[in-house]
């Protein structure tokens, strides 16, 4: 991990440690790039390292294919879904970014194909899926929540993302349908992740709706971003968790440098992650949500 990886995990783990909650392990590896175990381990090893434990799992949803499908089922029973054929580079020409997360916004392009136009074109192309979000002006199409950190929000899902990808073509559950039945399923009710997931909010509310659950509530803290701008990345190795554990670097010295930049600490100081419990407060966040600007000073 690097340090906004860090970041976002500690302010989930003060969340539900300051209100009594449990805290869930959720490893993301539905992508087939993404399940390599001893990665996984290598993430637990450095959380165990920071002090931030969970109290149930870890789940794997590379694992819980099973249950994607069955809840995907459910949905084309209904009439939800449909069969969608565009390339990416279809996508990318026709439509405009995604304000928040950079997705494109689906223009509708095979919602209406005939079954005959379906089989025609499964013959040469594998389909993804897409789920049918209510039209604009319908009442239903419109997700408004309060985040923990942003405030209230509103997002019309025909107009900000359109049909969504449930599935992709090479049969992979898409990120939006696995977490949406996983925070359902989990009994989930607080989701703390970076801001650039912000624009996802609407569409797992959505889908958790007709699942038949409640959505969670939703903060979506700061990120760590580079001198230049940019998001930190693990490509590029910034501020790498393994590269400072290396350096001698402490979790205290880590935890202490994250909480003053988010305004849990008066000063500089090394503390641990459990000694920030009695001081968290979503209102501090608030007050300094603006993305952090971290470099190979932060940790001095």
């Amino acid at each position: 991990m690097h340090l906004g990886n860090v970041f976002s995990v500690l302010m989930a783990w003060l969340d539900a440690r300051a209100a009594g909650g449990r805290i869930v392990m959720r490893i993301e590896d539905l992508d087939p790039r993404a399940q390599d175990p001893a990665l996984a381990r290598l993430l637990m090893d450095d959380l165990a390292w920071l002090g931030l434990d969970w109290d149930e799992g870890p789940y794997w949803q590379s694992q819980r294919t099973d249950l994607y499908a069955q809840e995907l089922a459910r949905l084309e029973d209904r009439g939800l879904t449909y069969p969608c054929f565009c390339t990416r580079s279809q996508l990318h020409a026709a439509s405009a970014p995604h304000a928040s997360d950079g997705t494109y916004v689906y223009q509708g392009t095979c919602r209406g194909l005939s079954a005959a136009e379906v089989a025609e074109r499964a013959l040469t192309r594998a389909p993804a899926t897409r789920l049918r979000v209510p039209d604009v002006g319908d009442a239903s199409g419109t997700i408004r929540f309060e985040d923990l950190v942003w405030g209230a929000q509103a997002e019309v899902l025909a107009r900000d993302c359109g049909d969504f990808l449930v599935r992709r073509s090479d049969g992979v559950f898409a990120y939006q349908l696995a977490v949406s039945i996983d925070d359902a399923l989990m009994g989930v009710t607080h989701v703390v992740r970076g801001r650039d997931l912000l624009g996802s909010v609407a569409r797992q509310s959505y889908l958790i709706g007709l699942l038949g659950h409640a959505a969670p509530t939703y903060a979506h803290v700061p990120l760590l971003v580079a001198p230049d701008g940019r998001r930190l990345s693990k490509r590029e190795r910034d501020l790498d968790l393994g590269v400072l554990r290396a350096q001698g670097v402490t979790p205290q010295r880590i935890v202490g440098r994250l909480a003053h930049a988010v305004g849990l600490a008066a000063t500089n100081e090394d503390i641990g992650a459990s000694s920030l419990v009695e001081r968290f407060s979503w209102d501090a966040v608030r007050a300094k949500r603006n993305d952090i600007v971290v470099d190979s000073s932060f940790l001095l």
